[in-house]
């Protein structure tokens, strides 16, 4: 028999914006989740990204922060959502307003890369609820311009990413600045040893609602592997991108990975060159540019992203037919991570990996961890040839180089030509033979003076 949701409990305001969303049936995180949440339990979730996490603990929080009816307090909140990434933190809190339309919420957000005066000035009143980045939070702690001292209902979202991106100590710092009677609600898709204890620092008795083990990768994403050189990616990724050769499943939104920000860039700027237009997404990028990025990605305008990690976590963009690994992680559960970012909303996925020889490694951790299948597919063929034709992926010997030509300062005169004196027109008022009889007149002033550019040139090079 299906759940719905109206069977779990929860007011009849949210029930109506759901009603107003169209949903109608629980995922088997929400169904879990939601009734121990109403009943003030803390809670660890262990599920991945598309899984429907942010309606799990925000339909109960909505519910709880109605029924205790407090008011909304000064310079501080009443619900407090600590989320790794500015993308993800702009989603939930967009979510938090759609489910709390009809229960009065007040819902704010603040991360990095914004104004902090700003933010300074919309908290002064206080929220009920508000979604952060932790060091955005603990700027405007530091500033006295916001407190923790009326958190009733804590949530850490994507906790293992916090911990990856190096938030571990501001974790510790608020998790001292809340009070102790909260009702503390963590989510992880991975469940690493530093989360275990950072749950024990948080959480008093949880219960526990995993429903996929640790680290394992969707079900519904079919999952593929091109072993490739490094110098061949680029080609490969244009001849699929392009429709020149042909993977699984209709290629609608294409999200690809890099490990660095310059490669991210790079990819890009080549796409451009063969007419792919596509975007990058990464930490150097303004939140502006971010925040376009996904618009444009989102409207399929520019369906090609590139994104690194840290930048592409908390993408809930429905409609993301492929994730190309166009550089394996290094780290085997941020491979979760990014193939999250299809199969959301119930919907199938399909996962590409491009693996070089020197990634092995990672490949086999990836295995190790996560248990992963991968369909190994064909290189088109000739790919080498197809390659060599489509970019300068192949290096040319140094005999092979083009030499730049040779730069002669004003003044001086280059090697000496081997064209006919005969030929050479006479200067105008002058007799055709004039001067020859002066040294080194007949062959210019190019013999000696050939002679040390040529050197001198060399001693520069």
């Amino acid at each position: 028999m299906t759940t719905t949701f109206d069977q779990l409990g929860l007011s009849q305001p949210v029930l109506q914006a759901l009603d107003l969303k169209g949903y109608s049936n629980p995922t088997p995180i929400q169904a879990q989740a939601i009734p121990p949440v109403l009943e003030g339990r803390d809670l660890l979730g262990i599920a991945q990204t598309g899984t429907g996490k942010t309606a799990a603990f925000m339909l109960p929080s909505i519910d709880r922060l109605r029924e205790a009816d407090n008011q909304t307090p000064f310079k501080s909140c009443r619900m407090l959502v600590l989320a790794p990434t500015r993308e993800l933190a702009g989603q939930i809190a967009q979510s938090a307003k759609d489910y709390g339309a009809m229960a009065g919420m007040r819902v704010h957000s603040i991360v990095g890369g914004t104004s902090v005066n700003k933010d300074r000035n919309k908290l002064h009143r206080g929220t009920d609820i508000l979604v952060a980045t932790p060091g955005r939070l603990l700027d405007l702690i530091d500033q006295k311009a916001f407190n923790l001292s009326k958190v009733e209902i804590l949530v850490l979202d994507e906790a293992d990413q916090m911990l990856d991106l190096g938030f571990i100590h501001a974790l510790r710092r608020i998790s001292q600045l809340v009070p102790e009677d909260r009702q503390t609600l963590f989510f992880s898709a991975t469940m690493p040893k530093q989360i275990k204890d950072l749950v024990g620092q948080y959480c008093h008795d949880p219960v526990t609602v995993s429903v996929t083990p640790a680290a394992t990768t969707a079900e519904r994403i079919d999952q593929y592997l091109f072993m490739v050189q490094q110098d061949e990616k680029q080609s490969l990724l244009e001849l699929i991108l392009s429709g020149r050769h042909p993977i699984p499943g209709k290629i609608e939104r294409v999200l690809v990975f890099t490990r660095t920000k310059h490669g991210a860039d790079r990819v890009v700027k080549k796409l451009a060159q063969r007419n792919l237009p596509a975007n990058a997404i990464h930490g150097n990028k303004s939140q502006p540019q971010r925040q376009r990025a996904l618009d444009e990605f989102r409207r399929g305008k520019t369906p090609i992203l590139v994104a690194t990690d840290v930048a592409a976590r908390g993408i809930d963009i429905p409609g993301v037919s492929h994730v190309i690994n166009y550089e394996l992680p290094n780290v085997p559960e941020q491979y979760v991570h990014r193939i999250g970012r299809t199969a959301r909303a119930g919907a199938d996925g399909i996962a590409i990996a491009f693996c070089a020889e020197d990634e092995r490694a990672y490949l086999k951790d990836i295995n190790r961890q996560t248990d992963a299948e991968f369909d190994r597919l064909p290189l088109p063929d000739n790919f080498r040839a197809v390659v060599e034709g489509v970019g300068p992926t192949k290096r040319e010997a140094p005999n092979q180089r083009q030499k730049k030509p040779k730069v002669i300062p004003r003044g001086e005169s280059g090697p000496r030509q081997s064209k006919p004196k005969a030929k050479h027109p006479a200067r105008k008022g002058r007799p055709a033979g004039a001067g020859q009889g002066k040294p080194g007149g007949g062959r210019g002033r190019g013999g000696q003076g050939g002679n040390r550019n040529r050197s001198g040139g060399a001693a520069r090079g």
